[in-house]
């Protein structure tokens, strides 16, 4: 049976349980970070924002960019995933910026790294929050980019308050 999407209330930067997991979240291609889940990363450990950074600035000998993948180690048997799937930070003529393609682009990267590892993946509703996507569309492209292929998946809510 393949695995489905599980929705849990707690903090995505502390996915309980055993086992190999992945943090996953949704960065922009400008090399911003401070605002949003990141933040809550951060308070985590420096690892993810370093490496992203240090990814942004050598990006004209990488593969930075919309739909790219960065796994960072921050703990034995767990990773943060830097998904680049975002343009900028900012609307421009009314458009979010959030790319669709680029996050399904990455997810399906993700889902290598994760089924490589033995992962688990967790992570907040992507793409849906200072990106200004749509829930109802980037849901689909987790239960086809990583449930369809064997990788559970926990979304997590903050708790209310």
């Amino acid at each position: 049976m393949k695995p489905t999407i599980r929705y849990a209330v707690g903090d995505a930067t502390a996915p309980p349980g055993p086992g190999p997991r992945i943090i996953a979240h949704v960065c922009n291609d400008i090399g911003g970070w401070g605002r949003g889940f990141v933040t809550a990363l951060s308070r985590r450990g420096p690892e993810p924002e370093r490496a992203y950074r240090a990814w942004y600035r050598d990006r004209a000998n990488n593969d930075f960019g919309l739909g790219a993948v960065q796994l960072v180690p921050v703990y034995e048997n767990l990773w943060v995933a830097n998904m680049v799937g975002q343009h900028g930070i900012r609307r421009v003529g009314g458009r979010p910026p959030v790319r669709y393609e680029a996050i399904e682009e990455a997810l399906g990267r993700l889902a290598e790294h994760a089924l490589d590892l033995g992962a688990s993946v967790h992570m907040p509703r992507i793409g849906a929050g200072l990106a200004g996507g749509d829930w109802a569309r980037i849901e689909p492209l987790i239960g086809k980019q990583l449930c369809a292929r064997g990788v559970d998946v926990t979304i997590y809510d903050l708790p209310d308050g």
